[in-house]
């Protein structure tokens, strides 16, 4: 092995910013600031503001944000909510901790999101909402999906954990629909230095549902209007996230640098990109590529000292927790295809240009 190359390396991002950050996280610390307040009302405005969005509820992780946002739309038992099979398992635990039925759908074969031609034939009586996938940092067929849901009343929530900064058509992810979810999770394109998630929204009436719930029930101290929870974003949080948000667009812009090399420059027939409609502008958060053998191609980059991942090798509806919703091998054959060959390259801003060429000269000496 001459040389190693990390899937991801937070440690580089810190090492560079680690003065603003720590006297962001000394500033909270100095105000005992630690659960919600002054830096998280801050970051709340720069975000929103950020993004173009009217109204911004910081909360407590991504997952929280999915949940909240459902709740919100007044989702919950009886009620049925379309996923895509293909996407990280929170994106169903929204609607599935607010009591709803997730009910999935196939990706494409091009773009690998979620299949606007077959939301129609899943819609019942019971479905109020459907839940869009910005996938790997790249927006999905949005106004396919808007024509369908309006046809039959239904909510669109945007699933923004991997496209912070996104956009489709000119306009933000989280912007599009009715109301949008960020995760922060730290390995996320803007991530934080714990958990942490948003919900954006131009309807100021979903927003203030949000922040009720998120705080206990209670939009004034100790006055409970229902029954909430305890999901707010904490103090530290918030400083780490306002540092962060001022580079975003310069490191989203260093990953769809690293993207089109790779784009460019591995010519191997063995290896299949994603498609990238024009008018959208992904921020890469992972780069994703189908490899026939996955595991055969994993291992021989491993041996190089390259490092990948796997996103994501088991789809939302075979997965063991979603047994008893009836769905078998088959239903839903793109997402399964996917899960069976996609392989993720390294993708940080942080690579360097020798890095890069490494991974992408040995990507073009794999042989199947």
């Amino acid at each position: 092995m001459d040389r190693e190359i990390p899937f991801m390396d937070l440690g580089r991002q810190y090492r560079e910013h680690k003065k603003e950050f720590l006297d962001a996280v000394e500033k909270v610390c100095e105000e005992t600031a630690f659960s919600g307040g002054k830096y998280v009302k801050e970051f709340e405005q720069s975000f929103q503001e950020y993004l173009g969005a009217k109204y911004s509820a910081g909360v407590g992780s991504g997952t929280d944000a999915l949940f909240l946002a459902v709740k919100a739309l007044g989702i919950g038992p009886g009620d049925e909510v379309i996923i895509p099979a293909n996407t990280f398992i929170a994106s169903a635990w929204g609607a599935v901790h607010a009591g709803a039925e997730p009910v999935f759908v196939d990706c494409t074969p091009d773009t690998w999101e979620i299949d606007a031609s077959k939301i129609e034939e899943k819609i019942t009586e019971k479905t109020k909402a459907v839940v869009g996938v910005h996938l790997y940092g790249q927006p999905f067929d949005f106004d396919g999906v808007k024509k369908i849901a309006d046809r039959h009343h239904l909510y669109v929530i945007e699933d923004c954990a991997q496209a912070h900064g996104a956009e489709y058509k000119g306009k933000k992810a989280g912007t599009l629909g009715d109301i949008g979810c960020f995760s922060f999770y730290p390995g996320k394109n803007l991530g934080a230095f714990g958990e942490a998630g948003a919900v954006v929204s131009d309807n100021k009436q979903y927003i203030d549902e949000v922040n009720r719930l998120k705080d206990h029930g209670a939009l004034r101290k100790y006055h409970h209007d229902v029954v909430g929870y305890n999901m707010r974003m904490d103090g530290i949080q918030g400083a780490v996230l306002s540092v962060k948000l001022k580079y975003l667009d310069g490191w989203n812009e260093k990953r769809r640098r690293i993207a089109a090399r790779y784009r460019a420059e591995i010519k191997n027939p063995a290896i299949t990109f994603q498609s990238v409609p024009p008018f959208v502008l992904p921020v890469c958060h992972l780069f994703e590529v189908q490899a026939k053998h996955a595991e055969d191609f994993i291992a021989y980059l491993q041996e190089k000292g390259i490092r990948c991942g796997r996103h994501y090798p088991l789809p939302c509806h075979l997965q063991k927790a979603f047994h008893g919703l009836g769905y078998k091998k088959g239903d839903c054959p793109q997402a399964e295809k996917l899960a069976e060959n996609c392989v993720s390259l390294p993708m940080f801003p942080e690579l360097t240009e020798e890095e890069i060429s490494y991974v992408i000269d040995c990507c073009n000496g794999y042989t199947e």
